[in-house]
């Protein structure tokens, strides 16, 4: 019996990409009027300013270009994730250069005899660390090189790819579900909804902490299982094959862990410390991330006495390892494009206004938090989706009888799902891309998880009604 195979990621993307195109055909067009926010410094739609609008369906040229306006607007030449995509293939050159001196084999070898039987306590350290960027600053793009430098971590410790990707992709996740002070969520979305943003701190807490521990129980007793019988993984099917891709097949004994490769693990921290550093307290975003990683390449060339043609040829190497993932994310972004040129974004939104009139509060602010999900789907970005839909969704809590921070709450609460499943999300693409996990396979594992978060904060935002009533 042939068995059936799930498409790969550029696949599923580009036939995303369709059906958008398609949907642009039958969905009325329509847009809000869009009014400047000072505060925001972008514009914001105006609500009940809603008015259709000529029809702009999406045909094969646009689907075509959908993947080229990902990267960038061909009319304006404003970037799209062509920074984002330029970064990853920095990394992957990065990454190359310092596996070519031998240091991460050495770390790895180093760090699996230290932490012989307690592997499993690097679950949730991890995943809390990945969890506070998610909460303080919304740690996304900034994810994509962690997989290749943890999975293999997992997978000499005696576990599989998924544990890696869930640790990173699921701990960061679980951050930006429960943003606390994320600027790009939280902040904008207060801003929106002209509220404080530390309104509504506490409950966000709650949902942080909560989620963080759902989430570190589920990887931690998948993680445990797979150990015990290799067979249970997800992906046994792959073990060889993952052995020797993130192994680099080297079946001799480790290199010793010299002084050099010591300097050179230590410049490989650091460039990353730089990174957080420069995203949350720099103003930095991908232009100067990838001329840091340049710099942190050509330095670790220099420390592991690398020669000229051994730098070039690794960072080479390396970033066309990362090509896949970067067309993966320019596709997902050229998905949104289409929705947008299509004209139907806001009359998608329109349509949630005019379900939540009249509702109940508890079915309120529920419904409000299921129709952010669906938007989030369609609009990855999670600033991008407080400044098109706070301003719309926030006033209707003031006719329900219920603060607006508990829109906010639930705004960010969905926006964080692009963060672990959805496919119009380059992230997430990406980062399985890496793992070499099918989305399919994706999907089995954290739909059973998917199912608990969400219980989880409907009811936590049910008792943010009864609390505040």
């Amino acid at each position: 019996m042939t068995r059936i195979k799930f498409p790969s990621a550029i696949t599923i993307l580009f036939l995303l990409t369709m059906v958008m195109a398609a949907l642009t055909w039958i969905i009325p067009a329509g847009q809000y009027q869009m009014e400047k926010n000072e505060t925001l410094g972008r514009p914001v739609p105006l609500v009940g300013s809603y008015q259709p609008v000529d029809a702009n369906p999406q045909g094969l040229i646009e689907i075509l270009m959908a993947p080229v306006q990902g990267f960038y607007d061909p009319d304006g030449y404003v970037a799209r994730a062509v920074d984002v995509a330029l970064f990853v293939l920095v990394i992957g050159g990065f990454l190359a250069v310092v596996t070519r001196t031998g240091a991460i084999d050495a770390g790895i070898n180093g760090s699996m005899a230290r932490l012989k039987g307690r592997e499993k306590w690097m679950i949730p350290l991890l995943m809390g660390l990945f969890a506070l960027g998610g909460t303080v600053y919304g740690m996304a793009e900034e994810t994509i090189p962690f997989y290749a430098l943890l999975i293999p971590v997992m997978i000499a410790a005696g576990y599989d790819s998924i544990v890696g990707v869930a640790i990173i992709m699921i701990g960061a996740g679980i951050g930006c579900l429960g943003s606390t002070i994320n600027p790009f969520a939280t902040v904008i979305a207060s801003n929106a909804a002209e509220i404080n943003f530390m309104d509504g701190f506490g409950l966000r807490l709650a949902i942080l902490v909560l989620g963080w521990l759902a989430c570190v129980f589920y990887v931690m007793r998948y993680a445990e299982k797979v150990k015990r019988d290799p067979s249970r993984s997800l992906v046994a099917h792959q073990k060889e094959a993952n052995e020797r891709h993130f192994l680099h097949g080297k079946e001799q004994q480790a290199p010793e862990l010299t002084p050099t490769r010591k300097l050179i693990l230590a410049i490989f921290a650091l460039s990353f410390g730089v990174m957080m550093w420069g995203v949350s307290a720099g103003g930095w975003w991908m232009a100067e991330l990838s001329a840091l990683f340049i710099g942190a390449s050509i330095l670790v060339g220099l420390v592991g006495r690398l020669s000229e043609a051994e730098l070039t040829g690794s960072f080479i190497d390396g970033a066309r390892d990362l090509l896949g993932v970067a067309l993966i994310i320019a596709i997902a972004r050229g998905l949104v494009v289409v929705m947008d040129n299509g004209n139907i974004t806001h009359t998608i939104l329109h349509a949630a206004e005019e379900l939540l009139s009249g509702m109940h509060q508890i079915a309120f602010i529920n419904a409000i938090y299921f129709i952010e999900a669906v938007m989030s789907l369609l609009v990855p970005s999670s600033s991008g989706l407080a400044v098109l839909s706070m301003p719309i969704l926030a006033p209707l809590a003031d006719f329900a009888g219920i603060g607006r921070e508990l829109v906010v709450t639930a705004f960010q609460s969905a926006s964080g799902l692009p963060n672990l499943v959805t496919p119009t999300s380059g992230i997430v693409m990406g980062g399985l891309a890496i793992g070499r996990v099918s989305y399919g396979v994706w999907l089995k594992f954290i739909g059973p998880l998917l199912g608990v978060l969400t219980l989880m904060v409907m009811a936590m935002l049910s008792l943010g009604v009864v609390l505040g009533a």
